[in-house]
Parts: structure tokens; sequence; C-alpha cells
């Protein structure tokens, strides 16, 4: 089993915001997989599914972002899921708009969603597709930032890059993560 993880805020007041990316993707990856069981449990809306011959556990955390490991911590538990068979999409303020990167372990780059995951898991070592949303204007706080709705001119591109995150995650899934990084972060 494959745990994906999309990171967000719930609540209508951060829909289609730039910290809600992870949602977005995981949303659009719903879209294209048939979903056999939908719920809710440990604080996250749950939907199983099944890619390539490998069952799937698609997770939106439904507390806040700084304390999403403490519900994501509870999967891994119930399921007895290794590190390497999580992956967490979320948004990326070092990373251009528009761009996508996977990879393997690393910090947490001052995202308070990885900070909580790493502390309620006590690990950094998942995987990750980060989802580049571009450096906030210079006298803007990240903050704000993160927590602001895309550009009009962003929003005529997302849905072609939103797609090609949900492609990168379905090859991650068939091909895994070295595949992935090789094929998609150049």
């Amino acid at each position: 089993m494959i745990l994906i993880a999309g990171l967000g805020n719930p609540g209508k007041d951060y829909e289609n915001t730039r910290h809600n990316i992870g949602f977005v993707v995981a949303d659009r990856l719903l879209d294209d997989l048939a979903v056999q069981v939908t719920y809710y449990k440990f604080n996250a809306e749950v939907f199983e599914s099944d890619y390539s011959g490998k069952k799937l556990l698609i997770v939106r955390p439904l507390l806040y972002m700084n304390n999403s490991g403490a519900s994501l911590k509870h999967f891994i538990t119930q399921y007895s899921l290794e590190i390497d068979r999580i992956l967490v999409i979320h948004d990326d303020i070092d990373i251009d708009f528009g761009k996508i990167r996977l990879k393997t372990g690393g910090g947490t780059g001052g995202h308070n969603g990885l900070e909580s995951l790493v502390k309620h898991m006590g690990n950094a070592d998942f995987d990750r597709l980060r989802f580049g949303v571009g450096r906030p204007p210079k006298k803007i706080d990240p903050a704000v930032y993160v927590l602001s709705r895309f550009k009009r001119v962003e929003l005529k591109n997302l849905f072609f890059i939103v797609d090609k995150a949900v492609t990168s995650i379905k090859d991650y899934i068939e091909f895994g993560i070295d595949y992935a990084m090789n094929k998609y972060n150049n």
C-alpha cells in the first residue's frame, strides 16, 4: 500500500490558495482513479483506490497545516507503512511557479506541514512532490503569501501544471521515486 497525502488547510477560506496545492493535486488525481471507498478517519478525508496493481490510500488531513502530522501518524501506525511508501504533496516557495520536483527526505524548509510530519513521525525520509508556488514579492511575508490565491496569469497555466503533477504521481506509483525524479526533475 502507498499512502499519498495532499497537504492543505481545511475550509472555504483556504480553497485555491498556494498553501492548498496539495489538496488540489490530490483531488485531480482522484478524478483519474476509480475510488472504491471514501470515509473520514483520524481527522482526515480518506480515499481508497488502486493504480497499476498497487493499493492506494489517498489522504487529505482536515487539521490545519501545522498539525497535519498528527493525522498522518495514525495512518502510518495503523497500516504499518514503511517510510518509503509515503508520498506527501505540498507547496514550495523555493521552487519557481510551474515547476514540480520529487525527492526523498530532506529538511522542512520552514514549511509548517512538513515540520509537523517530521515531528509526529520522527523521520524526514518520506517521499515528496514539491509543487513550486514561487517566492513572495519582497515586502510580503511568506506566511501571508502562501495563504493568497493564485494570480490570474498563474491560473491560466495551473491546470496544465496540476495535470503534470498527477502524471508524475502515476509514474511514481508504477515505477518508483528514482524513475519519477529522473523524468520530472529537469
